[in-house]
């Protein structure tokens, strides 16, 4: 990797597998299925996926976004987000004669289930996440006086549970498995019997996004990853990328490329979060086009996804 000026050739390499995830497609799908069949406007409980270009795009075809259900006219279509609700909104929900429509990650339903098991049981719950991100808000509906958040290694010292006998542990999916496997370690020493999850609860996607850029930020010099500011798994990429010591920046659209960026840049690596659409990733790409003398792209593909996930059956015939 040599260093060169803007002006010389920049070969971009494009991770592979990047952007959309089963989960982000099924649910921008049922909004975009619900339109179709019902018409507007159909309500959406939070931003369908963390990303404004794809929550605009939904908008302008009559999607209604709303943090609380209590807002959304009774008798209306609602959609749940990707990202989870809790037990009290669905109540909500069903009390205002609302039809809904549920894009619940699969992967995050399954969280859910594990709550519930543990809460049957009587246990103490640790979830792994940051408090104030939606899925882990949805995730502590299931059993709020029995769950506890931690975020990090240094809570776990002052952590204080009933039963140290009775005691498992879950995690938000869109975490990194460096973030959760430290913390889960703290975690089985101070409390031996503590039971967690039979297969782990970061996603498939999270997962192989993370060995990708990982990959990725051995060839080159800087790692752009597209996506959100609110989207944990995007953030989560860029920690990954910087972990590397390789240049890592975060853009969410080619509006943000600033020319200054590829100085002395000859390789960049390109990826996206799990909400980030295609064609933001191709507008950048062109928009460094534009930017260098000469440009070549290559393809750093680690695993294939064919993961789908089906869609609510209400909405498979059409």
């Amino acid at each position: 990797m040599n260093g060169n000026s803007s002006q010389a050739e920049i070969k971009m390499v494009l991770a592979s597998p990047r952007g959309f995830c089963a989960g982000v497609d099924r649910a921008i799908t049922i909004v975009e299925k619900a339109l179709e069949i019902y018409g507007a406007p159909i309500y959406v409980q939070h931003e369908i996926v963390h990303n404004k270009h794809v929550v605009q795009r939904l908008r302008d075809d009559g999607a209604v976004f709303v943090e609380n259900v209590d807002e959304i006219p009774e008798g209306s279509h609602v959609i749940y987000s990707a990202h989870g609700v809790a037990p009290e909104v669905r109540r909500r929900a069903e009390k205002r004669n609302l039809k809904v429509l549920d894009a619940t990650c699969p992967l995050v339903t399954k969280v859910h289930g594990e709550a519930q098991r543990y809460a049957e049981k009587k246990h103490t719950i640790i979830l792994i996440g940051h408090k104030d991100h939606v899925e882990v808000q949805g995730t502590v509906g299931e059993a709020p006086e029995r769950i506890i958040v931690v975020g990090s290694v240094e809570e776990v010292a002052s952590l204080k549970v009933e039963d140290e006998n009775k005691i498992g542990y879950i995690t938000q999916t869109t975490l990194s498995m460096d973030d959760t496997s430290e913390i889960i370690d703290v975690l089985k020493k101070r409390f031996p019997k503590i039971q967690g999850p039979a297969k782990d609860d970061i996603c498939y996607a999270t997962q192989n996004r993370q060995n990708a850029v990982k990959a990725l930020s051995k060839e080159v010099d800087l790692v752009l990853v597209v996506g959100a500011q609110n989207s944990s798994n995007s953030l989560r990429l860029l920690e990954v990328a910087k972990s590397t010591g390789v240049k890592a920046r975060r853009i969410e659209s080619a509006a943000e490329l600033k020319v200054e960026w590829l100085e002395g840049v000859s390789d960049i690596g390109i990826t996206a979060g799990a909400s980030a659409p295609e064609d933001i990733v191709q507008g950048i790409v062109n928009q460094i086009r534009e930017m260098s003398a000469s440009s070549r792209i290559l393809d750093l593909e680690i695993v294939k996804e064919d993961v789908i996930f089906a869609l609510p059956a209400v909405l498979r015939t059409v």
